[in-house]
């Protein structure tokens, strides 16, 4: 179980990769659909662990489709060599979900939504419990299955009907096989 700096939920979006250069800028493996505005100077991340942050954010730049950044200690001091930026290796950055905008797409969900619903058939029985998405050539439900195992769902409305978040639920009406493999 992760380290949770504090009470709120919180989503992921960023990861610190292996340092760039000699200067403390670190690489970002990118999480959010909005980069620009989510590692603004000053902004303030979360980390996991939470004994590593809050990170605040000095500078930004991009490098080669790249995200480079250089952050500040909660003491203030700058992470200012390749040193400093490898001991933060592989640390999640995170914000509050209070934080997060509402999205405007009737049809469009935050991963952490997703993520602990029940999956069912149209006759409502149960496949499984949705356990992360994954962006890939289309985005697809990891689905653990009662069973044992997991089953990707491509989360497509043909395939994904019905996303129910106040009922906890999500209809899947896979085309034949689909679960079986």
């Amino acid at each position: 179980m992760p380290e949770t700096p504090h009470d709120t939920d919180t989503v992921v979006v960023g990861r610190i990769g292996r340092p760039h250069g000699v200067r403390g800028l670190a690489t970002v493996e990118v999480r959010t659909d909005d980069p620009d505005h989510r590692f603004a100077p000053g902004a303030v991340l979360l980390t996991d662990p939470a004994r590593r942050g809050p990170l605040t954010v000095v500078d930004k730049r991009w490098h080669s489709g790249t995200l480079l950044l250089q952050v500040a200690a909660p003491s203030g001091e700058v992470y200012g060599t390749r040193e400093d930026v490898d001991a933060l290796r592989n640390t999640l950055l995170l914000v509050p979900v209070a934080d997060l905008p509402e999205i405007e797409e009737p049809d469009s969900y935050y991963d952490h939504q997703l993520v602990g619903l029940t999956a069912t058939l149209p006759d409502g029985s149960v496949v499984g419990e949705v356990t992360a998405v994954r962006h890939e050539a289309q985005d697809l439900l990891v689905l653990r299955r009662p069973e044992g195992g997991e089953a990707l769902i491509p989360f497509v409305s043909a395939i994904v009907p019905t996303v129910d978040l106040a009922g906890g639920v999500v209809v899947v009406d896979p085309p034949e096989g689909l679960l079986e493999l």
